[in-house]
């Protein structure tokens, strides 16, 4: 009898932080310890200071090593290296998501021959400093990595560094559990708060980050009418967007909605009219954001930038694409979609019926698996 095939998943950090390459982490813990003949570990730093912890999480086999602190967004830690040489020696394979510069460093000291692979989730675009030092160690990965995953064809050809390494790339689209977002009981969270029960429900969530565009959401949103805006999320630039919604006398047409319990989340999503993912950078690689929307069947305007977020949603067929940073292009779009009724049904049809065809969660697991086990003897 053959044995179990032995995967270690590697990742800065793990849930409950929030973030949408943790989400993915866990799913695909979850999820791949539940095929037969499959053994999963999943390796992760400690969010903040403290020591390494040992835990099963839904039934994953977790240890979040621990650490000294964050610096340029990743984690320092010393005991992350000690513990991935020791759980690498047991692995038939390693899944390693990138960026994240300790997990490199420690694969190039760990002395692991087996095979590795990589989930290349975006290029380091805005940590500049980090990239001087970082570039040798993330090229020796993409020469010792057997095969690397993105997500979109996309994060290929936008890529500063994967063109290269075309002939080991493998598209593996991100997914989602269709029936955990429509066995949610609907309710009309965005509706409740219209200032004006006939307005168009416009929808984003995201962190209140420098890429993510919302900055120029707002300044769209200024020569849109008939909308209200509804945005879901925290972060750095939240007080400043807030300012310019009382500067500019947007207060009675956008809402503030902080952060959003999942069942809220899902709630929002279904209630609104038009999603919109307004990001303005490649830091922006996908967008699960968007599957969360279309599944709900919702047209989504999306922005042109050289990653996958284009290949989520199609332009024309499932929403509409503006060029990133354009605030002209974004209000047209959202005045398009938002007074044509017949448009924004149809875009959204089909936006259902792309998610159960392309990014069905189920589908997405048996070809990773695939992927991950390409080769490996059991």
């Amino acid at each position: 009898m053959s044995r179990k095939l032995r995967i270690l998943e590697v990742n800065k950090a793990y849930y409950p932080h929030v973030g949408g390459i943790e989400t993915l982490v866990q799913q695909y813990s979850q999820e791949l310890g539940t095929l037969d003949g499959v053994s999963v570990k999943t390796l992760v730093c400690r969010d903040g200071r403290g020591g390494t912890l040992r835990e099963r999480v839904n039934g994953v086999q977790l240890i979040r090593a621990g650490s000294i602190g964050t610096y340029f967004s990743c984690p320092l830690s010393f005991s992350f290296i000690r513990l991935f040489r020791k759980m690498a020696k047991k692995a038939d394979v390693v899944h390693i998501h990138v960026p994240f510069p300790l997990a490199d460093l420690a694969l190039l000291l760990s002395g692991y021959k087996g095979r590795v692979v990589v989930s290349w989730h975006s290029d380091v675009v805005h940590q500049k400093k980090l990239l001087t030092f970082y570039k040798p160690l993330m090229k020796y990965l993409l020469r010792r990595a057997d095969c690397i995953i993105t997500a979109t064809e996309g994060h290929i050809n936008g890529s500063d560094y994967l063109p290269e390494y075309r002939e080991k790339c493998r598209v593996v689209p991100y997914g989602i559990t269709i029936q955990d977002y429509l066995s949610v009981k609907s309710a009309p969270v965005l509706t409740e708060r219209l200032n004006d029960s006939s307005s168009v429900k416009i929808f984003f969530t995201g962190r209140l980050v420098y890429y993510k565009g919302a900055d120029v959401l707002l300044k769209a949103f200024r020569r849109v009418n008939g909308c209200e805006l509804f945005i879901a999320g925290t972060g750095e630039l939240e007080e400043q967007l807030k300012k310019y919604v009382r500067d500019k006398g947007l207060s009675g047409k956008v809402h503030f909605l902080g952060f959003l319990p999942d069942e809220q989340l899902k709630q929002a999503y279904a209630d609104c009219d038009i999603f919109v993912l307004p990001s303005t950078v490649k830091s922006e690689a996908f967008g699960i954001v968007q599957l969360e929307a279309m599944v709900y069947g919702k047209p989504v305007i999306n922005t042109r930038l050289d990653s996958g977020v284009p290949y989520v949603s199609v332009d024309g067929e499932t929403g509409l694409t503006v060029s990133p940073g354009n605030e002209k292009a974004l209000a047209s779009a959202i005045s398009a979609l938002a007074h044509d009724n017949e448009l924004r049904e149809r875009l959204g049809r089909n936006a259902s019926q792309r998610v159960k065809e392309a990014f069905r969660e189920e589908a997405v697991i048996k070809k990773l698996y695939s992927v991950l086990s390409e080769g490996v003897n059991i």
